[in-house]
């Protein structure tokens, strides 16, 4: 592994972090089923094409699509369109945080999904710190909040459930897939039914209406935020590991706290903080000792000697 791991980690929170802002943006005009439809469908199209130019196919397999359809419901389809819905309610920098809870909800269902991956001591107590971090971090909304907004939180944390499910489902069946050919399949496959249903629930919608900052949302959302990401993903994870690609999480919601602060005046309180950073610590507190530490180290040392051997 080399230091440019270092460099595609950051890039990758780069182009994750800032989709929530843009999601609160095109929310305003693009109905939820309809954004995620339209981010769905063209990032499958750009990645089918990329196939094509590289002359690569894609499986035939009865059982690789079965699985696909899985993956690409509970790791996009699903979890697209419930944040898309909540942050027609809460705030983008609420929704980038609660987002950040995915690492601990993919430790629980890789307990029961993957036989190498059970739930020990350390991560139990990092699990517990991090829903204690939820707790702090939605409750004095919900106590001051409409009917809306209360639903507008549940909606994406059950996106970020479901994230938990199609990661360790991804991790367990697509591990040894290609790093372009697994999200190229799984957008695809939720593209079938997803576009059909936007069309069936907006017949009305025309996207010639939109503003510029809704289209130029959408597309930001779509290449840079769905297919270029994705690609980066699947790379980083081939080149090193799914451990250490899971370290964009700790960047995500910086990303988000910072844009939704800026470019839509949304207010950090005491105790989003203090929920972020009891998320953040649970998330840390389930890796391994020095874990993170080694594999960041492990990747500068490889470069320099790399650079200078």
């Amino acid at each position: 592994m080399k230091i440019k791991n270092i460099y595609l980690l950051i890039l990758l929170a780069s182009l994750w972090g800032p989709s929530f802002l843009f999601i609160k943006i095109a929310v305003e005009e693009v109905p939820p089923v309809m954004l995620a439809a339209l981010r769905i469908g063209i990032a499958a199209i750009i990645l089918n094409l990329i196939l094509l130019i590289q002359k690569r196919h894609l499986p035939l397999s009865l059982d690789f699509w079965k699985k696909t359809m899985i993956a690409g419901f509970f790791a996009q389809g699903l979890p697209f369109v419930l944040i898309n819905w909540g942050e027609q309610y809460v705030d983008s920098s609420l929704a980038s945080v609660i987002n950040g809870l995915m690492p601990l909800f993919t430790i629980i269902f890789a307990h029961f999904m993957i036989a190498e991956e059970q739930i020990t001591n350390r991560k139990l107590f990092g699990i517990a710190l991090g829903f204690i971090g939820l707790l702090v971090l939605v409750m004095p909304g919900f106590r001051m909040s409409s009917g809306g907004n209360f639903l507008g939180i549940m909606s994406i944390i059950l996106a970020t459930v479901s994230y938990g499910i199609g990661l360790t489902f991804i991790r367990k069946y697509f591990a040894k897939t290609s790093s372009i050919k697994a999200p190229a399949a799984q957008l695809l496959s939720v593209s079938i039914y997803l576009i059909p249903l936007a069309v069936l629930l907006y017949p009305n919608f025309e996207i010639t209406s939109l503003s510029m900052p809704a289209v130029g949302s959408v597309l930001m959302l779509t290449v840079f935020g769905t297919a270029i990401a994705f690609i980066i993903y699947f790379k980083l994870i081939e080149q090193s590991s799914a451990t250490y690609a899971s370290l964009v999480t700790y960047l995500m919601p910086i990303y988000g706290v910072v844009l939704g602060t800026i470019f839509l005046e949304e207010k950090v309180s005491t105790w989003m903080l203090l929920g972020t950073v009891l998320i953040l610590v649970g998330i840390r507190v389930t890796k391994k000792p020095n874990s993170l530490k080694r594999s960041i180290a492990f990747n500068i040392d490889q470069a320099l000697y790399s650079k200078f051997r």
